[in-house]
């Protein structure tokens, strides 16, 4: 995965040298804050993929399943399984669309509402501390610089598959 001009690598131009180290950099970076948010999820008892979906639900109110699966980036068969769990907790409920049959909606119950209010706000702390190597500068700069890379790669990915 390191592409570095020591040892048996191949000669790479300087784009794909830098390209690579940003590659490498990116995705260590993200999964030393991911890692910070999955350990303090974990001690709730809780799965990553139940938070995101209450955390959404509270943030955002009830949501479509399939509009579930594409905000925080699960295949619709795992949403309804994430649901299933959630709604045996007592945390969320299943509701119909009263315009469309084919539509589910996923809602908080009051003991969902609950169980996020109580956790979120320390989970909030702990990305603010997961991302303090940053001043505020840096993170608003990181975040526009970021979102310029993710878009760009989207779009290439989308004219590749064409």
């Amino acid at each position: 995965m390191a592409a570095d001009d020591k040892g048996g690598g191949k000669d790479y131009d300087a784009e794909t040298r830098l390209a690579l180290k940003l590659f490498v950099v990116l995705a260590r970076a993200g999964a030393s804050v991911a890692e910070h948010a999955r350990q303090d999820i974990l001690r709730h008892g809780l799965s990553v993929s139940e938070f995101g979906v209450l955390e959404l639900l509270w943030h955002k109110g009830p949501q479509p399943l399939g509009e579930i699966a594409e905000r925080i980036l699960l295949t619709t068969g795992s949403v309804t399984y994430v649901i299933d769990q959630l709604q045996k907790q007592g945390l969320v409920e299943r509701r119909s669309c009263p315009t469309d049959r084919r539509v589910i909606y996923a809602d908080l119950t009051d003991a969902g509402r609950e169980r996020i209010e109580s956790i979120f706000p320390d989970h909030a702390r702990r990305i603010v501390g997961a991302v303090s190597g940053l001043s505020s500068e840096e993170q608003e700069l990181a975040t526009v610089l970021l979102k310029k890379l993710g878009g760009a790669a989207k779009t290439r990915d989308n004219r590749a598959q064409r």
